[in-house]
């Protein structure tokens, strides 16, 4: 922790001690009941909403995990998140008024409203539960997993310290200020978290590392056109915005764009809406500041916020050059199941090894950190010093394992290249700030994190089955309750159960592959049903854990895209044929969902025409919201961020034409999603 001056230190106790007095101020009146606890009494401009949403988004492996996609497929590379900026689009202009209209506390709630009887019930309790607890704890864990591996790698220090310590000052303000103190604490921590992300942009762009011999890069032009000499050398294109090898188009650009946006839950960017986005959207004044606080969002977290990020990275493969003789076969040969060449060039016996079905490289290098000496004293310090060089070098990663001579090099990776960049440029103070914004991200996610999941197990668990008549004292009692015990598991998992997060958080995340496309129709078409829901999750989940061993011990022979095809192909027609097998919901809560929500489209008009006909016409607010026009406000949409963002890109890549057609194309699209998008109202509550 030497590389932190006081003013570092002053930045980030002094950010603690913010987050911490902003919990208190707002803790009394975020104790006066349900609603204000959890959704700050429905009154939320869209720009604080807004802010909410983007802070939460940006969680402490974002930086990184954009470095590690540049790193190894260029700014291209990016298409597997920016896809997901249609569903946001479609959410914003369709789903965010038909969420606000639901009423509801969560979004699981919705269950009940939509389908009847005991799976309705069962779907509820169920998804607030996956959701709330299980769920959330692993994502929960894998962020704090990776505020351990970050101190580790940039400090190297045990860095259990610093999760106990803003897992506490989280816990603090998130419990007592409710959803109120986490939305204003959000609009601070994006302040701050921005801040940091321009400033390590700006140093690594200016600034000489120190130690080392590389001159500085000194402006975008030389940074960009460094970039440029080195992807010849790669035989890369790294500047691209468009992947230009043929694995990569497809992998991460025509199956996102095509299959991934609609049909893959993804937190954050769920198919008609969900989760923490949907909280924020309930928690609106009305429809026009939810869908006004998603549309912010969407702005700025695929137009706003990824080029500080982008040019960071760009920089690292400069400062810290991926190494040009990389031997990757002699690694993959070498850390493969197979160990017997190792185990013959240094002379180690299958004994020596503790746990042959664990990471060979973790055994074979650190070694000499174990207390049991008699495990490590076949390896010398120099075949030690050898087998480190060697893994690191095999990776191509040497020059940014010499900047963590203190580090688990096992959990050095490209995306590592973000902390590396951060302790090498930053100037004293700056360096604070940067560490803060990581912090403020941590923060950010985890209290959102925490909020929502509590929601679940007040309203969704507690209040609908267990205590249906407790108080509103009561309920927020138990949800502060309930917010320091999702804390104290995700703690536990994370320092004795997680390892690798990445790898169960992939697992979590395909096992919804094929349920976006209910998500979308549920609130379009009447015949489907709560029994539609629970077969397209179970026949994900069993085809995502399918693949997930089958890609795990043995070799399958097609690309990893074909996984999320046929997981959703199944998961589809399963769930259609399941649909016709079974009964829709009865009639009156089908029609008390048309009354309420007013959806629309032609997937109710057998509802309204039977209710007519039996002389009991369904009482609507207004007339339906044009469908049509919202999803070309979609698009257009979607174009004008993409443009906004694609004239950025341009602009600091110094090509000024391209940049000011791009921009001038976002501009007038823009003009025309407004004007779509005002086709679309119809009523305003």
């Amino acid at each position: 922790m030497d590389k932190l001056a006081i003013i570092d230190w002053v930045f980030i106790i002094g950010f603690f001690a913010v987050s911490i007095l902003v919990g208190i101020i707002v803790s009394k009146r975020a104790g006066k009941n349900e609603d204000e606890y959890f959704l700050g009494g429905k009154s939320m401009p869209w720009w604080l909403l807004g802010f909410s949403m983007v802070a939460t988004t940006f969680s402490t492996d974002t930086p990184n995990l954009v470095t590690g996609i540049v790193r190894k497929d260029g700014v291209g590379g990016n298409w597997v998140w920016w896809a997901f900026l249609l569903t946001g689009m479609l959410t914003v202009f369709v789903y965010s008024k038909l969420w606000r209209r639901s009423d509801t506390l969560t979004d699981v709630e919705f269950y009940e409203i939509r389908y009847s009887g005991k799976p309705a019930a069962f779907l509820r309790a169920f998804r607030a539960g996956y959701l709330g607890i299980f769920f959330n704890i692993i994502v929960m864990g894998g962020v704090s997993l990776a505020v351990m591996k970050i101190g580790n790698i940039m400090f190297g220090i045990d860095p259990t310290w610093i999760l106990i310590v803003a897992s506490l000052v989280t816990l603090i303000f998130s419990a007592i200020g409710g959803f109120r103190g986490v939305l204003i604490t959000d609009f601070i921590l994006f302040i701050v978290a921005m801040g940091g992300s321009v400033a390590a942009a700006y140093f690594a762009i200016n600034t000489t590392p120190e130690g080392m011999d590389t001159e500085a890069i000194g402006s975008l032009s030389n940074l960009i056109s460094g970039v440029k000499e080195l992807g010849v050398t790669q035989e890369k294109d790294f500047l691209s915005i468009v992947p230009t090898s043929k694995d990569l188009l497809i992998a991460a650009f025509i199956i996102p764009l095509a299959v991934q946006w609609w049909a893959a839950y993804y937190p954050g960017a769920e198919p008609g809406g969900g989760g923490y986005l949907v909280q924020r959207m309930l928690a609106a004044k009305n429809e026009k500041h939810a869908t006004g606080a998603t549309l912010f969002f969407n702005f700025a977290h695929y137009a706003l916020r990824p080029w500080p990020w982008i040019l960071v990275a760009l920089a690292s493969l400069l400062i810290f050059r991926p190494d040009a003789n990389a031997d990757v076969e002699r690694y993959e040969q070498y850390f493969s199941n197979d160990t017997k060449a190792i185990y013959e060039e240094y002379k180690l016996s299958p004994e020596s090894i503790a746990d042959e079905d664990l990471t060979k490289i973790k055994y074979l290098i650190l070694l000499d950190q174990y207390e049991d000496k008699a495990q490590r004293e076949t390896l010398s310090d120099a075949e030690i010093s050898e087998l480190k060089e060697f893994y690191l070098g095999a990776k191509g990663l040497s020059s940014i394992g010499q900047a963590f001579p203190d580090a688990d090099i096992t959990k050095i990776g490209d995306d590592s290249a973000y902390s590396a960049m951060l302790i090498k440029t930053l100037p004293k103070g700056f360096l604070g700030l940067v560490v803060a914004s990581l912090v403020a991200a941590f923060m950010s996610t985890i209290s959102t994190h925490l909020n929502w999941g509590s929601s679940y197990i007040v309203n969704d668990i507690w209040a609908r089955f267990y205590r249906p008549k407790a108080s509103q004292k009561e309920l927020v009692w138990v949800g502060r309750v309930s917010t320091a015990l999702l804390l104290v598991g995700t703690i536990l998992l994370t320092l004795y159960v997680l390892e690798d997060a990445k790898e169960v958080f992939n697992l979590l995340i395909s096992i919804g592959a094929g349920t976006g496309l209910i998500f979308i129709l549920r609130w379009f078409w009447w015949r489907i049903n709560a029994w539609s829901e629970l077969s397209a999750m179970v026949s994900s989940f069993v085809m995502s854990v399918i693949f997930f061993f089958i890609r795990k011990y043995a070799e399958i022979g097609m690309p990893e895209y074909a996984d999320l095809l046929i997981v959703v192909a199944v998961s589809t027609a399963t769930w259609v044929t399941v649909t016709f097998l079974t009964s829709p919901a009865d009639k009156k809560t089908l029609r008390n969902f048309c009354s309420l929500i007013n959806p629309g489209g032609i997937g109710w008009k057998k509802v309204y025409k039977e209710a007519e006909v039996e002389g009991t016409p369904i009482q609507v607010k207004g007339k339906a919201d044009n469908i049509p026009m919202g999803l070309l406000a979609m698009f257009f949409g979607s174009m004008g961020v993409y443009g906004f963002l694609f004239s950025t890109g341009f602009f600091i890549y110094g090509e000024y034409l391209k940049a000011s057609l791009v921009g001038v194309m976002a501009i007038v699209v823009t003009v025309a999603t407004l004007f779509f998008a005002k086709k679309t109202w119809t009523t305003s509550k």
